[in-house]
């Protein structure tokens, strides 16, 4: 893992764990349709990533982040990941913001978007490659991507969690993929297409069926 990497797990963590204690900075710094929209807080489209709901959460982020990272950079360099990482954050957040316009109440935290992207990225270059606890990569982003749709279209009082960033996130990282590597990426498409379908399910439940409005 190169520093690039390290230091980023390195300073999420810190401030995940600053925000924890002080719900001032964890108020000032979250994604909020509100405060964006209304007070141009374009600061928190990237300032969110780096706050937590919890130490459980930031462990599965900055665990996923870890076990896909290695692909990224070995495929696309730093330069590449740091546009994976933070494209795919702000375009998620991007997405959210999109989604959620008439609702200023709506609020989400984590660096859900951009491991997203790096997941998906990393997938679509080495799907079998990567191994998650036994699990192939491309079954480990399924499920990923499935708990996250599940949580954004029956959403739980006590989650704060930016499920919708996800979708936007992961888009990017796809997209990037085919572009710069193009014919390795389309060589993967059967288990990018199985890895698609919670997403696509979501794009349907919210452009065609109007779930969320």
């Amino acid at each position: 893992m190169n520093t690039i990497v390290i230091a980023i797990i390195a300073v999420t963590c810190i401030v995940s764990y600053m925000g924890l204690n002080d719900m001032r900075m964890f108020e000032k710094y979250k994604f909020n349709v509100a405060a964006i929209n209304n007070r141009k807080e374009y600061f928190r489209l990237i300032s969110s990533a780096f706050l937590h709901a919890d130490f459980m959460h930031l462990f599965f982020n900055m665990l996923s982040l870890y076990l896909f990272q290695e692909a990224v950079t070995a495929f696309f360099g730093n330069i590449g990941f740091l546009i994976i990482y933070f494209g795919s954050l702000i375009l998620g957040n991007l997405f959210s913001l999109m989604i959620y316009k008439n609702h200023p109440w709506y609020s989400a935290i984590g660096a859900s978007g951009a491991v997203s992207g790096i997941i998906f990225a990393s997938i679509a270059m080495a799907p079998n490659e990567i191994s998650v606890n036994f699990l192939p990569g491309w079954l480990f982003g399924t499920l990923y991507f499935g708990y996250s749709v599940y949580m954004m279209l029956n959403p739980k009082q006590w989650d704060n969690l930016g499920h919708s960033a996800h979708l936007g996130g992961a888009f990017f990282g796809l997209v990037y993929s085919i572009v710069m590597h193009p014919q390795l990426a389309l060589s993967n498409i059967l288990f990018l297409g199985i890895m698609s379908l919670p997403l696509a399910y979501l794009a349907y439940q919210i452009f065609i069926n109007k779930k969320i409005r």
